[in-house]
């Protein structure tokens, strides 16, 4: 039984003033587009569509929020780096996802997907050294690893953990798997701790059915800035 097995779809933000006001704690699902994200948090939630599997990559634009419920919340970001986006979609992304990943109170850490064939790319290495200045953890989910062998395991690994020393971030990493559903129960672990949820299936409960609450607007504040960050 996953812990995650009652998520249900929440609601979808476009723009800051409609985040959630009733949310406590939450973790974000950023990765660069077609690296497996939509299907971890699947296979994690033990559904098969929570997060709509896109053949377009990059086509998702806006933050879906999956309620867990007791105000916790999976946050799916869009997928980044994909180059034929047009200008208009990009600077939505940056408008968006930047203010979101900063200034996000309830946001507790921070889920980066990475095709274990191909990780730290250079957006990837972006983020991480970006998102690391908000002191919030981040876990990276080496994705597709049913891919790689043995030999080849050992040398992602050491190469990301090379490179996170190098950065001098404290994330942490693991294998997962879609396909072979591998490294679920080492990813739900991570997520209850942040989530302060009792690591315990049969503790699972159905998230309140509760109805959307348009957040009020908020000034946002002055001579703060954002940049630092492109969703290209």
């Amino acid at each position: 039984m996953s812990l995650f097995q009652k998520a249900a779809f929440y609601t979808t933000v476009a723009h800051l003033r409609d985040l959630p006001p009733e949310s406590l704690r939450e973790v974000a699902f950023a990765g660069r587009s077609n690296a497996g994200k939509s299907s971890a948090i699947n296979v994690l939630a033990n559904q098969t569509r929570l997060a709509f599997v896109s053949k377009t990559p990059g086509r998702t634009q806006n933050l879906n929020y999956f309620s867990l419920g007791d105000g916790r919340f999976f946050v799916d970001l869009p997928g980044y780096g994909y180059a034929k986006a047009p200008k208009e979609i990009r600077a939505q992304w940056e408008g968006l996802l930047a203010p979101y990943l900063i200034y996000r109170n309830p946001l507790v850490g921070l889920v980066l997907i990475m095709d274990s064939r191909r990780p730290l790319t250079d957006l990837d290495q972006r983020m991480i050294g970006w998102f690391s200045q908000t002191g919030k953890p981040i876990h990276i989910l080496l994705t597709k690893a049913d891919k790689l062998t043995r030999r080849e395991r050992a040398e992602t690994m050491t190469k990301v953990n090379a490179a996170l020393m190098e950065m001098k971030i404290g994330a942490s990493a693991q294998f997962f798997s879609s396909l072979k559903r591998e490294g679920i129960a080492e990813a739900e672990e991570k997520l209850c701790e942040w989530l302060e949820i009792a690591n315990d299936p049969r503790a699972a409960t159905a998230p309140e059915k509760l109805e959307k609450v348009t957040a009020p607007r908020v000034a946002r504040p002055k001579n703060r800035s954002a940049k630092g960050w492109s969703a290209r």
